[in-house]
């Protein structure tokens, strides 16, 4: 992985997006994670509205897509009103038939790189409740456990309950 690149993401990559999206919801599946994704469940029209008023970032090794991740710049479903002072990472997801353990880590650190560079000083995201395994990944990163959501809408499900995890990160000039 030492070939990896990363950029955003355009229209031309939505399709790669879905497909990454769908695959890591069937190595879910297939090691017994149950409740958090489902292939089929997010098509290239969520990802389109994700690039409208955020960003979807893509992980390339030798010009194929082997992970992405979407940074938005709020998530008051999650975490109510808040000032700008922190990027949020969802789906992060990684093609787990072609990449060495540690990738998702990488893209995290990349993430976390990105919000930085935009002078917030924090990264936010949330894993579903009950998902102890994602939840300790995260706290291994440096995450720290900050609240519950209740309840917190999901496109094209039903609402589902999520931990809020949190960690600082330096502010970088831009």
């Amino acid at each position: 992985m030492n070939d990896l690149r990363f950029r955003l993401a355009g229209d031309a990559d939505l399709a790669a997006v879905v497909r990454l999206r769908d695959d890591a919801a069937r190595w879910m599946l297939a090691r017994g994670v149950r409740g958090q994704w489902q292939p089929g469940e997010l098509g290239e029209d969520h990802f389109r509205r994700i690039m409208e008023r955020g960003e979807v970032w893509l992980a390339e090794d030798r010009d194929r897509v082997v992970g992405a991740w979407e940074l938005w710049w709020e998530d008051e479903d999650a975490w109510g009103p808040q000032p700008p002072t922190a990027g949020y990472v969802h789906r992060l997801m990684v093609d787990h038939g072609s990449v060495p353990p540690g990738t998702g880590r990488h893209l995290l650190g990349a993430a976390e790189h990105r919000v930085a560079r935009a002078g917030r000083a924090s990264v936010r995201l949330d894993c579903l409740a009950g998902n102890a395994r994602l939840t300790a990944y995260y706290v291994d990163a440096g995450y720290r456990i900050v609240g519950h959501k209740e309840g917190k809408p999901q496109p094209g499900g039903t609402p589902k309950s999520f931990t809020l995890l949190e960690k600082p990160v330096r502010i970088e000039p831009a």
